[in-house]
């Protein structure tokens, strides 16, 4: 099997065009037209996940995050990016990287997160134009009412957060709640007007966590923390096409954010 074909199977699920103008989701160094000796699927790519890929006779690597996120004029290894494409390419390594366009499937990213706290009736939770399914952030309804400490107590032991910051409680009980994984402030809104008693997502500045307007809570679980389940995502959807290849699962945790507790 071509490295290619597991390309192609991706970019069915998650259309190229879906992905944001400012994103760099597709091949980002490699040859396609190689035969694919296995399939490692992370987070972020960076040197250890390419020693990772080496050891473990893997030729792709399939990252959420692009590798080459903005411009570059120099490729040397003087920095993190210049010298993880120079190991990858020096290894025979292709890097493929399916971000935007996979947070913006209604099966995509947000899903996995929705799926942690059992959001059902999902939606889009701010739709593309012209667009069925697809469109950033996802909202739902809960089970069932949940008090405001309590979810965010389960959020903390399902995602395995040493910490959470949130803006101030209402009071009230959850019953819908909103999420987008990674950097999600920009649909603290949107989650407003969608009735939303909570906003899941990371990155929130200091100002932005006053966008609650005292009816809604916004919790910065992380950036890491909110994506790390996208590594199961990607996984499964290789695996479910191509059941006898081997696909595994990066074990180096990339997270460059520390907690002291």
């Amino acid at each position: 099997m071509k490295i290619q074909d597991i390309l192609q199977h991706l970019e069915s699920i998650a259309l190229p065009e879906y992905q944001e103008d400012y994103d760099n989701s597709g091949l980002i160094t490699g040859y396609p037209e190689e035969e694919c000796s296995g399939v490692l699927v992370s987070l972020d790519c960076t040197d250890d996940i390419v020693v990772e890929a080496i050891e473990k006779k893997c030729n792709l690597i399939v990252s959420h995050h692009p590798l080459i996120f903005r411009p570059i004029r120099q490729i040397t290894p003087g920095n993190g990016v210049g010298r993880t494409l120079i190991s990858a390419i020096r290894a025979g390594i292709s890097v493929y990287a399916i971000h935007t366009n996979l947070d913006n499937i209604i099966t995509g990213v947000n899903a996995t997160i929705a799926d942690k706290i059992g959001l059902i009736n999902r939606e889009i939770l701010a739709p593309g134009p012209g667009l069925n399914g697809v469109g950033s952030g996802l909202i739902g309804d809960l089970k069932q009412p949940v008090p405001e400490l309590v979810l965010l107590q389960s959020l903390k032991e399902a995602f395995k957060i040493p910490v959470i910051r949130y803006s101030p409680l209402t009071g009230r009980l959850v019953t819908r709640a909103a999420v987008c994984g990674g950097s999600g402030s920009f649909l603290i809104n949107n989650a407003l007007q969608a009735s939303a008693g909570i906003f899941i997502s990371a990155d929130i500045k200091y100002h932005e966590f006053f966008g609650g307007e005292g009816e809604m809570v916004i919790a910065d679980i992380g950036h890491f923390e909110s994506e790390q389940f996208t590594i199961d995502l990607i996984h499964d959807v290789i695996l479910k096409k191509f059941p006898n290849f081997a696909v595994l699962k990066s074990g180096t945790v990339t997270n460059p954010v520390n907690y002291y507790i």
